[in-house]
């Protein structure tokens, strides 16, 4: 089964959707440590996305230059 990929933005909106959870008391204790277990996930998928993209805006950068 393969996982869907998931955009930049739709991460950002599940993990601020689950830091409003937890702000407001709404996660039960047993749901909580699986919750920050996915916020952790998602926040690399968005470093690894914001990486990528520092990486291939300045390739196109350089290209501009010479």
């Amino acid at each position: 089964m393969t996982k869907k990929k998931i955009s930049y933005n739709e991460a950002i909106a599940e993990i601020e959707e689950i830091l409003q959870k937890i702000e407001n008391e709404e996660l039960d204790v047993d749901d909580l440590s699986e919750k920050v277990k996915r916020v952790s996930a998602l926040i690399k998928i968005c470093k690894e996305k914001l990486y990528k993209t520092e990486e291939e805006v300045e390739k196109i950068l350089k290209e501009i230059e010479n």
